[in-house]
């Protein structure tokens, strides 16, 4: 899906009054919902896996040393750019410690010039953020750790 087809669906959105719009094209998913301060959202994305071989194989690794210590890892779903709050001047949605619910946002991915809320898929607490605001993320890299409660 290119940037184009994606302001083609943000306009169409806008001119007809949508609050959400959902569409599925080949392996890819999208889900845009327009948020209280009538921004657009990406809610849900879904990708094939389509990283070189030794990217995968890299994740793979955190992966194992990650559920080894008990813990839960949160990953990128996308490509983009991690922000830990929903403004530079805002509080962050999760902090070290915190205890998290299943479905509490714990960050925004901006990719395409479009902010992703990824939401949590357990409940527990953070035992770790893996990525600073403003850093870039590759699809599937671990972004949080998660104890289960």
């Amino acid at each position: 899906m290119t940037i184009k087809e994606l302001k083609e669906m943000i306009n169409l959105m806008q001119e007809h009054g949508l609050t959400e719009l959902e569409i599925e094209k080949n392996d890819f998913k999208i889900r845009l919902k327009k948020g209280a301060s009538g921004t657009v959202v990406q809610e849900e994305v879904y990708l094939s896996p389509k990283a070189p071989r030794e990217e995968r194989i890299a994740h793979a690794g955190e992966s194992q040393q990650i559920e080894e210590a008990g813990l839960t890892a949160i990953r990128s779903p996308m490509v983009g750019t991690f922000y830990a709050a929903p403004a530079p001047d805002a509080e962050p949605y999760v902090a070290r410690g915190k205890e998290i619910k299943s479905g509490d946002v714990l960050c925004i991915i901006e990719a395409m010039k479009l902010m992703n809320e990824i939401k949590s898929e357990v409940s527990g607490r953070i035992s770790e953020i893996l990525v600073e605001s403003g850093q870039p993320v590759e699809f599937d890299q671990p972004l949080f750790k998660i104890q289960k409660l």
